[in-house]
């Protein structure tokens, strides 16, 4: 029971300054109830099923009953609270060392764009990731992304959540770093988040003609591969194949520009922003130009 009031006390507070909670499963980062496939058509859900963003609230009395029960763990619903919440995570423990993790993605981003970021409300995640609490613009209706801004940078919008500060999960608890009021959100970071069309990815690249045969093959071949990624691999295909075609700049077998050129193009063809294609290109070929091991020229 102690448990279960100490996260009270903690779904209680985003409710206080106006962010609609729901509860998630106890110790865990799904929400609570019962899958949309389940639906029973009953109770709440007599006119059509009810999602977490549906059913958040900041009614005292409502939250006070549920996690009096149960020691649910917390989920913000960032649409209907006004927020955007920027996740950065951190490398995955499958890639390769030094990898850059969503912080270090942002910080490259905020150096393109020649922008900083102001001081905002942050909680740290188990993962040693951070959440960075915007307020959303005025009559916008941002959603949520999946690496748009950058390699490991995932934001929570309308039709999205985030765990609450004080919910607990095998690997840890979330938790306030930095309590001072919630930031806007940027408007260049406002203009990067919003939906732009995609360009039409039959075009055709102009071809390489600057450096060997084998690194003008390799570019070629990747940026037909960034080009044919789906919606789901964008960014990280992006990543890959520059880093492939990186070697060879390295080898001094091709021009950095040539190649950040050609790869620029073809991630933009998949519907990437500039920025965002700008960020991954730059990490990952400042990366491997660190890394990269000599070789002779091809």
């Amino acid at each position: 029971m102690t448990c279960s009031l100490a996260l009270l006390a903690w779904a209680l507070e985003p409710a206080r300054r106006g962010w609609p909670v729901f509860p998630l499963r106890p110790g865990d980062k799904r929400p609570a109830g019962h899958a949309e496939r389940l639906c029973p058509g009953t109770g709440r859900c007599t006119d059509g099923h009810r999602k977490p963003e549906q059913r958040a609230t900041t009614d005292h009395d409502l939250i006070t009953a549920a996690w009096s029960q149960h020691p649910y763990n917390i989920g913000i619903a960032t649409g209907p609270a006004g927020l955007l919440v920027v996740d950065l995570d951190m490398p995955k423990p499958e890639e390769q060392k030094g990898a850059p993790g969503g912080a270090e993605s942002l910080l490259a981003l905020c150096e393109r764009a020649g922008e900083t970021l102001p001081a905002t409300y942050q909680v740290r995640t188990p993962s040693g990731g951070h959440h960075l609490y915007f307020t959303a613009p005025a009559g916008a209706r941002l959603g949520c992304t999946a690496g748009r801004l950058g390699r490991h940078i995932d934001t929570r919008g309308w039709g999205g959540y985030v765990v609450a500060p004080g919910s607990t999960t095998a690997h840890g608890t979330y938790t306030v770093t930095d309590e001072v009021p919630v930031a806007p959100l940027p408007a260049w970071l406002a203009d990067a988040l919003s939906e732009r069309a995609k360009p039409d990815p039959r075009s055709v690249m102009t071809p390489v003609r600057d450096g060997t045969k084998a690194a003008r093959t390799a570019l070629e071949r990747e940026c037909a591969v960034i080009r044919a990624a789906g919606d789901h691999a964008r960014n990280s295909t992006l990543h890959r194949s520059t880093c492939k075609v990186a070697r060879f700049v390295a080898w001094g077998n091709i021009s950095r520009a040539t190649v950040e050129e050609a790869i620029q193009a073809a991630g933009e063809s998949t519907g990437l922003s500039a920025a965002e294609c700008t960020t991954t290109i730059r990490s990952a070929m400042d990366w491997i130009l660190t890394h990269a091991t000599p070789r002779q020229a091809a």
